[in-house]
């Protein structure tokens, strides 16, 4: 999870451990048996996570599909009930999330996202992701961490950034956000491991599945790395194990290896089928409630338009308030934000104002556009600093569309200007193939024929870019593995 607005879920969530820190001395470690020293009770402990629960909802969305939640929640009750902590009341959501991660808040809420759940390709794998986050939460590593952070004065931080008095650390950087976005640390990550597999022998599933796992999301974080190098962006990648250790980690092996000693079956479940049955239908990619891109392109379902921003540029952020999109040489960024007409104000009023300018230089209606519209190039002001800016706003279907096109340098803004104007320009309702497309993307199960190849699927796929070698990633045939005729295979459509 890498999206910066997580950090005001983050500030009361930590300063109400803040609150319940005083409560709290040496308790028992559920895993260990010994004593830890930590600020904060059980009690307080279920209370952050259910005080938490309905911001994460709300942030990422709860993945609509009824069967495919239950699912998961049986899942992961089966192992909750064998682990360290049975007393305590779980909660698994699948979030509405394209990223590829899964966490734990503390008190027993487990989220997943559906975008890992596209590359798993079992009920057992899926239980190791559950068993390893259920591990974090028995053996409390969050309030240990919290505990390790204040005594060395992180406290001050908080209270600091929640009063505006000295500290501007990101809370990103800290306990529960830094936990969310890069793991708790190679020693907690591997106990994490070591009671998920254990979870996993005495719920019937084989403990080798932690390994497998790791191994099909290391091959998506390598993937993810190389296409993010090439875009010249951030790798969007899940953290848990895969940052503290690769699959042939050998304390990875041997305490995944000390499982075995708690197997319940001589055959364990794998339920590979059982699984593709219970994701077939799953959605990939973009959430239509947040429009979806296609390369260059971009579909918005529910507010009903389309544009197209130059070729080549990567949109590199897209939700339901702001669209963004930048040039690969990151030399020019267009944003743009749809915002409901509140207030009756004509093009050439809300621009000027908005922009908090009395004018605009080169202003006029948008040539070529037929809806209701102002643009002009903002003049050089400290609001704007050094970048050269192209502002428009078209009025569509009860909404104000917002543009801002930047540049840093004056040459790169006479380059990127006619880019920006373009896209503005393109600004249309949906065609009918359009609103196929505004749907998003969806994992089908098929049956694989004896003519079928992954480049001969890709082809057919739905995928603008990397077809083949995401079809391999979703199906664990990466780099260079092959449909075998009659298996059950994941294809995107």
């Amino acid at each position: 999870m890498r999206i910066p607005a997580f950090q005001g879920l983050l500030i009361p969530f930590l300063l109400t451990m803040l609150v319940a820190g005083g409560t709290a001395g040496c308790a028992m470690n559920p895993v260990s048996g010994t004593p830890d020293v930590v600020f904060m009770s059980e009690s307080s402990e279920v209370n952050i996570g259910s005080g938490n629960d309905a911001k994460i909802r709300g942030k990422y969305g709860v993945y609509d599909s009824p069967a495919l939640q239950t699912y998961v929640q049986q899942v992961g009750q089966k192992l909750a009930a064998q682990s360290h902590r049975p007393g305590l009341t779980y909660h698994f959501t699948v979030l509405d999330s394209p990223e590829v991660n899964a966490f734990a808040l503390p008190g027993g809420y487990i989220y997943i996202t559906r975008g890992i759940l596209a590359y798993l390709n079992s009920e057992a794998e899926l239980a190791a992701v559950l068993g390893h986050e259920i591990g974090h939460v028995t053996a409390r590593h969050g309030v240990r961490q919290y505990t390790a952070a204040t005594t060395t004065g992180f406290v001050g931080a908080i209270i600091g950034v929640a009063t505006g008095i000295g500290a501007t650390q990101d809370l990103f950087n800290n306990v529960f956000g830094n936990a969310i976005l890069s793991g708790y640390g190679r020693d907690h990550e591997l106990e994490s491991d070591r009671l998920g597999a254990e979870y996993l022998a005495r719920t019937g599933y084989d403990p080798q599945a932690m390994i497998k796992v790791i191994g099909v999301l290391k091959n998506q974080e390598e993937f993810e790395k190389k296409r993010a190098a090439a875009e010249k962006r951030q790798p969007r990648i899940y953290h848990g194990v895969f940052a503290s250790h690769p699959s042939a980690d050998k304390r990875l092996q041997e305490v995944v290896a000390e499982a075995d000693k708690f197997k319940t079956l001589s055959a364990p479940v794998t339920a590979h089928e059982d699984y593709l049955k219970q994701t077939d239908n799953l959605l990939f990619g973009d959430p239509p409630k947040s429009g979806v891109r296609h390369g260059n392109r971009y579909y918005h379902r529910d507010l009903n338009f389309a544009l197209s921003f130059p070729e080549g540029w990567v949109i590199d952020y897209n939700s339901y308030y702001i669209i963004r999109a930048i040039s690969r040489d990151k030399q020019a960024m267009l944003q743009v934000e749809p915002e409901s007409l509140v207030k009756e104000l004509s093009p050439e009023e809300f621009l000027k104002a908005r922009m908090k300018v009395p004018a605009l230089d080169q202003a006029s209606s948008i040539k070529g556009l037929a809806l209701p519209s102002y643009t002009g190039v903002v003049p050089e002001s400290p609001a704007f600093g050094k970048y050269k800016t192209r502002a428009a706003v078209v009025y569509y279907n009860s909404k104000r569309f917002l543009f801002q096109g930047a540049t840093k340098e004056t040459g790169a803004f006479t380059v990127s200007d006619p880019l920006f104007l373009a896209t503005i320009r393109s600004l249309h309702a949906l065609t009918d193939k359009e609103k196929h497309l505004a749907e998003g993307q969806r994992v089908r199960m098929v049956r694989a024929r004896v003519s079928d190849t992954f480049a001969g699927l890709a082809g057919t796929s739905s995928l603008d870019n990397d077809s083949e070698s995401i079809l391999r990633l979703i199906n664990d045939k990466f780099p260079d593995g092959e449909p075998q005729t009659g298996e059950s295979i994941k294809i995107i459509e």
